[in-house]
């Protein structure tokens, strides 16, 4: 069980882990490799963040360069280049509807005759901006339509010192060098990340909506020689670690699970290594090196979307879509089938969980923000709910998940402004910034650099222009 130390054994306690790790933690040298950085845990320290800033006076933005297309996926950052991914429609411009407080939010349908795209990886110069490349990895029709709310470039890519990933679902995952050189692509088929069709077990309900397409956005994890892909779609999900260097399958395990929008997690910092994938159905861990199930269970939103994160031990879980909206700790260790009443987990909440965004775990507490924006803040070891408050006025949806540096967490509104709170157990609003238009990609940090991907633009936000 996590208690709470004091001040002084906190300062210590979090001392001893960052000396031991720093040679596994790329944030330690400045690298945002993935999906919420290393781990998914949104969390990269050791310089100071800027608290505020706002696009249209020019404060302490260090640069904002005009991207096409539409993407939601995230910056990524290795050494001195950042990498994002965008769908570019070639006849006429893709238009993003469905919104928080929009007239038909939450309508389901799918976006109809968009025509061909370009799909597109981009590097940029982390100190100035400057696109230093494009590749487009694949021109066509897409397969699969999307969401109003979504685009045809969701998933994160994801990068080492060698390699970086975009992934666009069914139009293939894509390996270039960071001199813009394929090195290999792998075709997965038609992944059908659409809306669910009653596909649940007895006793797990499933929504039967009608045929709508939703868009794939699962994104790729690279952990040493492997890189790992979670494909929960309409038929044949399964979750898979590829050779890095060939893209070949080292081992697919099959998913009894119908479509989510979850990115998995590595844990590899304990004894078992393990894929840890946010599912309905099938909530799980596998093993890292086979592939085997280790342990499982089911039940929550019928439409997950957060990524697992672990820190102190514990797995934490949440998703909120239809009957219940879990939010729960699991243990490391924990092995077979998890009922709700296993030892195995340290607590549960069945309606304090979030819809979109992936949780934050900060220090000693828990952050979990609903796409409404209340922000609910628990002890990590417990579960106590230390606080629920509101952010904004309740008129803006929250899609992107946050991060945290320097003491500050950020949480990204879809209207662009960005809330910065100050991390601990008083909830405490230290400044509303503007990005100057819509934003659902959560962004980057690097050297006390927040990178953000708005509608139109990669933004860097820093106190100083030397970084």
């Amino acid at each position: 069980m996590l208690h709470r130390p004091s001040a002084l054994l906190l300062l210590t306690l979090l001392a001893l882990p960052a000396a031991a790790s720093a040679a596994q933690d790329p944030t330690e040298d400045g690298h945002w490799p993935s999906f919420r950085g290393h781990r998914a845990r949104g969390v990269a320290e050791g310089y100071a963040t800027p608290v505020e800033f706002d696009v249209a006076s020019g404060k302490n933005v260090l640069w904002r360069t005009p991207v096409p297309g539409l993407a939601h996926s995230a910056p990524v950052v290795w050494g001195d280049r950042v990498f994002v991914t965008t769908a570019v429609r070639q006849k006429g411009e893709a238009e993003l509807s469905s919104l928080y407080g929009s007239e038909g939010y939450g309508a389901g349908d799918s976006v109809v005759d968009e025509g061909p795209h370009a799909f597109q990886l981009l590097c940029l110069d982390r100190s100035s901006g400057e696109i230093l490349w494009t590749r487009t990895a694949h021109e066509g029709v897409p397969l699969v339509k999307r969401h109003p709310k979504s685009t045809h470039a969701n998933s994160t890519p994801a990068c080492d010192a060698e390699r970086v990933l975009a992934f666009f679902g069914s139009e293939g995952l894509f390996c270039f060098d960071h001199e813009g050189e394929l090195l290999w692509k792998r075709d997965f088929g038609k992944l059908d990340a659409g809306a669910p069709r009653g596909t649940g077990p007895p006793g797990l309900e499933v929504a039967d909506y009608d045929d709508y397409q939703w868009g794939f956005a699962s994104s790729p994890v690279i952990v040493d020689d492997r890189v790992i892909v979670q494909c929960d779609i309409q038929e044949q999900s399964f979750v898979a670690a590829l050779d890095a260097r060939t893209g070949e399958d080292v081992w697919r395990t099959e998913r009894d699970e119908p479509p989510t929008w979850c990115s998995p997690t590595v844990y590899d910092e304990g004894e078992r290594a393990q894929v840890i994938c946010n599912g309905y159905v099938e909530i799980a861990g596998y093993d890292l090196e086979t592939g085997e199930r280790l342990w499982n269970r089911s039940g929550g939103g019928d439409v997950p979307v957060p990524t697992p994160v672990v820190m102190h031990d514990l797995i934490y879980l949440t998703s909120a879509h239809g009957r219940l909206a879990p939010l729960y700790a699991l243990d490391v260790t924990v092995e077979g089938e998890v009922p709700d009443d296993s030892e195995a987990l340290a607590f549960y909440h069945p309606r304090r969980g979030v819809y979109m965004q992936t949780p934050l775990i900060y220090g000693y507490e828990l952050y979990a923000c609903s796409d409404g924006g209340v922000l609910g803040c628990f002890d990590a070891g417990t579960g106590e709910m230390i606080y629920r408050e509101r952010l904004g006025t309740g008129t803006t949806g929250f899609s992107a998940s946050a991060v945290a540096a320097d003491g500050q967490l950020y949480f990204t509104g879809e209207a662009g402004e960005v809330f910065v709170v100050a991390a601990g157990p008083e909830f405490e609003v230290l400044a509303t910034n503007d990005l100057g238009e819509n934003c659902l990609a959560t962004p980057a940090l690097s050297r006390g650099v927040l990178f953000f991907r708005t509608l139109g633009h990669v933004v860097a936000v820093g106190e100083t222009a030397e970084r």
